[in-house]
């Protein structure tokens, strides 16, 4: 799995390892008195993931892959590179861990999970190759997840007489339900993309082409759609749509009115209406 978690206006961000990768959209700078995450700052994070370095998003068809240490601003839009090895933990590595290391390490890779699932930028796991364990656990926490009918992907914990723990217990049964998550977990069942999208959770599903990169490309597709939006409204939509599906609808209305309020006084909503007025495409600021 890799992660990419933002990008400059018109431009997109996406980072890859294996046969997963994670691609965000971000169509503004990250909002006064927004950080990325603490657990994203460190050089190493755990044994099976850690940090590369930034890259600043690229525009142009295709974004940047390569690797950056150069210093940017607080504010400004960065790519953090996550690599995981062998599509989940690197269970021979594992294998060597005492016992009071392993609940360390799991919390660790939990973190960074959580982490990336609250990012105040849209992001799309693309599926390309295998995401079975953490790698699914890392896809599960994007908002968006898409695969090549090739790709393989599972919680498979159980068949190591463990359970799901970044985030799986609690994440696939939201996504697909509980009923078919406990299958799903119980049986370390493997899917193809055929199978995840029959069962809700994939959006897409794509024939693999000849570059292995089917469901990476739909990944960007669909980024380049998002990064028109007007940002902070982007941001907030998030946050509605995240914390609504965790409380009733009363006190989720309650919450979109809430994020609702944010947008009115911002400038990108008033450049918005002027867009529409004047028949021209938004020149947004995430302000």
């Amino acid at each position: 799995m890799a992660a990419a978690v933002a990008a400059a206006p018109g431009a997109l961000g996406a980072l890859h390892a294996g046969g997963a990768r994670l691609v965000a959209a971000c169509s503004a700078r990250l909002c006064p008195g927004l950080r990325l995450p603490s657990s994203l700052a460190g050089r190493r994070v755990g044994p099976a993931i850690w940090a590369q370095g930034w890259v600043p998003a690229a525009g142009g068809p295709a974004p940047k892959r390569g690797y950056s240490s150069e210093t940017k601003t607080e504010d400004e839009l960065r790519v953090r590179h996550l690599e995981e090895e062998n599509r989940g933990a690197d269970l021979k590595e594992r294998a060597k861990m005492s016992s009071s290391e392993v609940g360390p390490f799991v919390s660790k890779i939990r973190a960074v999970i959580n982490d990336i699932a609250n990012l105040p930028v849209p992001t799309i796991a693309a599926i390309d190759g295998l995401a079975l364990g953490g790698g699914l656990e890392l896809a599960l926490a994007c908002d968006i997840r898409v695969a090549a009918s090739s790709a393989k992907m599972g919680l498979v914990e159980t068949k190591l007489a463990i359970i799901p723990g970044g985030g799986g217990t609690q994440r696939l049964p939201r996504a697909i339900g509980m009923s078919l998550a406990k299958e799903l977990i119980f049986s370390a069942r493997v899917l193809d993309g055929q199978e995840a999208k029959a069962v809700g959770l994939i959006s897409h599903v794509l024939e693999q082409n000849q570059e292995g990169d089917a469901a990476y490309r739909k990944a960007l597709d669909l980024a380049r759609e998002f990064l028109p939006q007007g940002p902070v409204a982007m941001r907030v939509a998030k946050l509605a749509i995240n914390q609504g599906m965790e409380v009733d609808l009363v006190t989720g209305l309650a919450i979109e009115e809430a994020c609702y309020a944010q947008t009115i006084p911002t400038k990108d909503r008033l450049e918005g209406l002027l867009a529409f007025k004047e028949k021209r495409p938004p020149r947004y600021k995430g302000e």
